[in-house]
């Protein structure tokens, strides 16, 4: 039997997250049934199985794929040097956020996952792993910030960190949650916040 190239199963393994985003979005994860994901990526149940065992792959794997598009950019970001403005960085990557609202809607998994993370210890460690990543480089952005005289010198980084990271938090909220959230009046309120 002829072997399985990296390229087909790197292919079929995002066909699978592709199909379960899909109805993640469309129908929540609770209601979202493993057999309503395998329906969705047209496969069979063993083919589905070899690549992901429960929900909380398919949403760890999902989320994960999301902040690595967000800590990329953020360490783009941080090798410019003097950092940009904070405010510019924010809205980088609410630029991110808005383009998985408009093209996929996958900015609404996040809430989803954020509300399983309370009740599910084992999506709470992934979540606090998978984000911590993000906050752990806005600590980053805060640091080269002060040192660059663009916040006091004795801000504290890591809360300056933890707010920035808030922010964003925030704004992806208020998209899902209230829509109409425009990325442009929301980070000149933030600048106006920090003027």
């Amino acid at each position: 039997m002829p072997r399985v190239s990296e390229a087909h199963l790197a292919a079929r393994r995002q066909q699978i997250l592709d199909a379960a985003a899909r109805c993640f979005v469309r129908n929540g994860f609770h209601q979202t049934s493993m057999q309503d994901v395998i329906k969705e990526a047209d496969l069979s149940v063993g083919a589905f199985y070899r690549y992901f065992k429960s929900k909380n792959e398919l949403i760890t794997a999902i989320a994960g794929q999301k902040i690595s598009q967000a800590t990329g950019l953020l360490d783009e970001l941080l090798a410019i040097d003097p950092v940009p403005p904070i405010p510019e960085i924010l809205e980088r990557l609410l630029e991110l956020v808005d383009a998985a609202a408009d093209d996929d809607g996958t900015v609404r998994i996040a809430v989803q996952v954020w509300g399983e993370a309370v009740h599910d210890p084992e999506v709470g460690a992934l979540v606090a792993e998978i984000y911590g990543r993000v906050r752990e480089r806005a600590v980053l952005i805060a640091e080269r910030a002060r040192a660059a005289g663009q916040l006091p010198p004795d801000a504290d980084v890591t809360g300056a960190g933890a707010a920035f990271f808030g922010l964003v938090q925030g704004y992806i909220l208020q998209k899902v949650l209230l829509g109409g959230t425009d990325r442009r009046t929301y980070v000149s309120g933030v600048r106006t916040l920090l003027s």
